[in-house]
C-alpha cells in the first residue's frame, strides 16, 4: 500500500477530484481512502508514488510520499 501526504484539499469535491485522479494511474488496483481531515490518500497496486504525486499535483493539490 502507498500512502501520500495532500495538502490543500478543503471539501468533499477536493476528496472526489483526488480519488478520481489517483483512479485514473495505470497500476492502481483501488483507492483504500482519501481522508479530508487527516489530508492523506492509500492506494493499493503497483503504481508507483512519483506517478501518483504527479496525478494529485495534476489537479492542484500538494502531495508527497508519507
Amino acid at each position: 500500500m502507498t500512502r501520500l501526504n495532500i495538502k490543500g484539499m478543503t471539501c468533499p469535491h477536493c476528496v472526489k477530484a483526488v480519488n478520481q485522479a489517483l483512479m485514473d494511474v495505470e497500476g492502481v488496483d483501488k483507492v483504500v481512502r482519501v481522508d479530508l481531515d487527516s489530508g492523506t490518500a492509500e492506494v493499493e497496486g503497483k503504481a508507483n508514488a512519483a506517478a501518483l504525486i504527479a496525478a494529485v499535483e495534476e489537479e492542484g493539490y500538494e502531495a508527497s510520499a508519507a
